[in-house]
């Protein structure tokens, strides 16, 4: 079973704005999770086309009440690849990224296609997509709960850091209360998030107990 999940965002500002900011948007105060950013390969196709390959390093902290379940050698780093299509004539940004480490315990797949808003052309839109699978068995179903709201979570911090890096871009100074609301949301998401998983993990327990 994949949890699977679509949203689409909209950032007001250009595409070729929202390009830039893509290779600048870290670090940010709304990604203190990745530590590293590394280009694997970069090539310019006969269509004009940008194709990149990053490595990401990021922080890969477990909850409490999976943590027992989990070994106690699990690294806490977690490497995950990007691909990256521009292409300037279309107007089209299309990233697909997956986790390389821990993939058996879960993994996240994620595809985003950024392009012109038809209703302002002033404005970017992204439309994502993931899709999140578990293969422990027994606590599949709580990981993949688990994985969907930390997913939705970094939704979040994403649009909030990409505003963040076009606000800096452009000179101004991005609004404190904004930032507060952002943390607030994450934290109420992952409240709700941890509570539910936590729940689907003592459902699966007992029932290991008396088969």
């Amino acid at each position: 079973m994949v949890k699977y999940f679509a949203c689409v965002g909209l950032l007001k500002s250009s595409w070729d704005q929202v390009c830039i900011a893509f290779w600048e948007r870290y670090p940010n105060p709304y990604s203190n999770h990745v530590l590293t950013e590394d280009i694997i390969f970069r090539d310019v196709t006969p269509s004009n086309r940008l194709v990149s390959r990053r490595l990401l390093t990021k922080t890969n902290r477990a909850p409490r009440w999976m943590e027992k379940y989990l070994p106690v050698t699990m690294a806490r780093h977690a490497y995950i690849i990007e691909d990256s299509i521009v292409d300037p004539q279309n107007r089209t940004m299309t990233t697909l990224t997956w986790n390389i480490s821990h993939a058996r315990m879960m993994s996240v797949e994620e595809r985003c296609e950024y392009r012109i808003n038809p209703d302002n052309t002033s404005w970017t839109e992204i439309n994502r997509e993931a899709w999140i699978s578990s293969n422990l068995y027994g606590l599949s179903r709580a990981i993949q709960e688990f994985g969907l709201a930390r997913f939705k979570t970094s939704v979040a911090k994403t649009m909030k850091g990409f505003e963040y890096v076009l606000a800096k871009m452009q000179g101004d100074t991005p609004s404190r209360t904004l930032t507060e609301q952002a943390a607030e949301r994450a934290r109420e998401t992952a409240l709700v998030a941890k509570e539910k998983a936590k729940g689907l993990a003592s459902q699966a327990h007992k029932k290991h107990q008396y088969v």
